[in-house]
This record gives structure tokens, C-alpha cells and sequence, in this order.
């Protein structure tokens, strides 16, 4: 459904006494870019932010008597909100109902509404319009459940895999789940369309060293530090480098070469990856043995294994020409 925004807004402010009038165009953007607040509006008339906030209601009591000629756009406004669970994100509902041109129009529009009403802010949920209050709880009640279950399962979805979690909601609300989904701030989805929390790095990735584990999480194999930089900016060699080194969800695995640690790697060097898997078998183990499990967790040659399982300061043989390690 089309209306003119723009001189539905004209139409209902035309009549407003100057001052009133001036205000409420500024307050809403409606013939410029952007609202401007009450300080602004007071320093320019020299008068105080509540003096202004009257002048604005006043102006609505004024306005009021023309709203019922405008009743066909406040229930399509409505019906647009049904659609989508009584509820929406302030900038896209802005956006779906004036497009890039009329958000003003729309926003004022709103404000004036009898039944619609504006949820700020917060450090959970952004800002939005609704309806009805208790479809709001419920769309609360819904997203903490989802966190609960990402934080259970501990890694982003698919918006199919995540889709799955809809059989939280009652079957007349599943319709609704995307529309919950927007108005949070604690889960949230990537660039590639995955959902997971928003702490999370393969969601909001925070510096270098965050974008070189998802660099990692996408190619799935051992990379060279240069072969990270370049899939992230190939003037940070080096600084990619030192990000790696200090944090220890990065393994060096050979010369240059990292892995990440959740996928079985441990670090140190191949001395110690040698103790920890004689202490892991507990019982004396074949120098072949030995060489096929390190390379399960090192890139080097067998050269460099042998030489340091050849250091008796650490593994000695038994009676069998097994390798233990050495009792200090």
C-alpha cells in the first residue's frame, strides 16, 4: 500500500502555531536530515530542554483532532507489525514501511499512533516498535532460550541448523522467529549469513588475531603465518605473526606453520609432544610408534623426532628397545 508520506506530514503540521510548528519539524527531521534533540532546539530558542518537550506536546494535542483522517495508515502500520509478530526492528520496519526517503515521515507517523509503541535501546535488544506488550515478553523469553542453546552447543549455526530451534516457540508463533531474531543484540549473524552469540569471534571478530582463527575455522588445515596474513590483509605479516605466538588457541605445529589447539593439537615443542604421548599411553613405545604419532601433531622431519627422542636426558630405551621417559 502506497501514501504520500511527505504531504500526509505537510497536512497534519501545516496549521501548527509557528513556534510549535518549527519545533515539531526539527524534533522529527521531517524537513531535514535527521531529528535533532532538545538541547539543540533550546539553545537555538534559549530556552530549557523541558520548555521545549512542552512546546512538542502541545504540538500533539493540537494534532490530534486530524488524526482520525489518517486512520487508514495507522492500520496498515499495524497490520505490517501482525505480520511479523506484533514487533519489529526500528530501522528495518522504518525502512519497509517508508523506504531510504520517508523514514522521518514514518517515524513521526508512529509517534503520533495510539497503539504503537517505542522500546529503546538497550544493552540487549535494539530499538523498536510494537503493539503488544506480552508479544514483546514472549520475543524476550524466546532469545534467552536460544542463548541458552547456542551456549550448550558452543558454535555457530546455519540459519537451517538454527531454524531448528524454532520448535521453542509455539506453533502460531514459529512464523515470528526471524522477526525475534532482529531485535537482539546478543545473538546475532555473520557476514555469511551464520547465527551464533555475539561474544563470539566467528561473529563479531574482534582484531587481527580473531580474523586469523576464522581464517583457520574456514580453510580446516595447518597454515603458514603468510598464508593467514594474505587471506587477511597481506601487509600484516608480522603482525599476524606476533598475534599468533600469543595466543593460545594457535599452535606452532612446524617452521611458521599453525594450527588451532581445538582440534587436538597441543603445544610445545617436539620434545614435550613426545613426553605427553608416552605419559598418554603409559607403556613403553616403538621408535616407528613414536615418529606416526608426532607427525599427527607436527609438520617437521623425522630427522628432527629422532634427534630429540635421542636425547637421554629425557627418554631412554628398556630392555626391549622400546622409548620411555626417563625417570629424573
Amino acid at each position: 500500500m502506497k501514501f504520500d508520506y511527505q504531504k500526509i506530514c505537510f497536512n497534519l503540521t501545516k496549521d501548527l502555531p509557528p513556534r510549535v510548528k518549527e519545533v515539531v519539524l526539527r524534533r522529527f527531521g521531517l524537513e531535514a536530515d535527521g531529528r535533532e534533540t532538545l538541547e539543540a532546539i533550546g539553545k537555538d530558542y534559549g530556552i530549557t530542554r523541558e520548555r521545549v518537550r512542552q512546546i512538542e506536546k502541545d504540538g500533539f494535542l493540537k494534532l490530534k483532532p486530524k488524526l482520525e483522517k489518517i486512520q487508514r495508515i495507522f492500520q496498515y502500520f499495524a497490520e505490517e507489525l501482525k505480520r511479523f509478530g506484533d514487533l519489529k526492528k526500528e530501522d528495518i520496519l522504518l525502512s519497509r514501511l517508508g523506504g531510504e526517503n520517508y523514514k522521518s515521515q514514518i517515524y513521526f507517523l508512529l509517534t503520533l499512533g495510539p497503539n504503537f509503541e517505542r522500546v529503546g535501546e538497550s544493552d540487549e535488544f535494539y530499538s523498536l516498535w510494537t503493539i503488544n506488550q506480552n508479544s514483546l515478553s514472549a520475543a524476550k523469553k524466546t532469545i534467552a532460550s536460544l542463548s541458552e542453546e547456542l551456549e550448550k552447543i558452543g558454535k555457530p549455526l546455519t540459519l537451517k541448523e538454527f531454524s531448528s530451534f524454532s520448535d521453542i516457540l509455539p506453533n502460531a508463533k514459529r512464523q515470528f522467529f526471524a522477526s525475534y531474531l532482529e531485535i537482539s543484540k546478543k545473538i546475532q549473524k555473520n557476514s555469511e549469513g551464520i547465527f551464533g552469540l555475539e561474544s563470539w569471534p566467528e561473529i563479531n571478530p574482534r582484531g587481527v588475531k580473531d580474523k586469523a582463527y576464522l581464517v583457520f575455522k574456514k580453510i580446516q588445515k595447518p597454515l603458514h603465518f603468510s598464508e593467514v596474513a594474505g587471506l587477511i590483509d597481506g601487509s600484516l605479516i608480522q603482525t599476524v605473526h606476533n598475534e599468533l605466538i600469543r595466543d593460545s588457541r594457535f599452535v606452532l605445529v612446524g617452521r611458521g606453520i599453525y594450527a588451532l589447539r581445538e582440534w587436538g593439537y597441543e603445544p610445545g615443542q617436539v620434545k614435550d609432544v613426545i613426553f605427553k604421548i608416552l605419559e598418554k599411553e603409559e607403556r613403553p613405545l616403538t621408535k616407528k610408534e613414536i615418529l606416526e604419532k608426532v607427525l599427527e601433531q607436527r609438520l617437521v622431519k623425522e630427522n628432527t623426532i629422532f634427534l630429540n627422542l635421542s636425547n637421554k636426558k629425557y627418554f631412554q630405551k628398556d630392555s626391549q628397545g622400546k622409548y620411555i621417559v626417563r625417570e629424573i
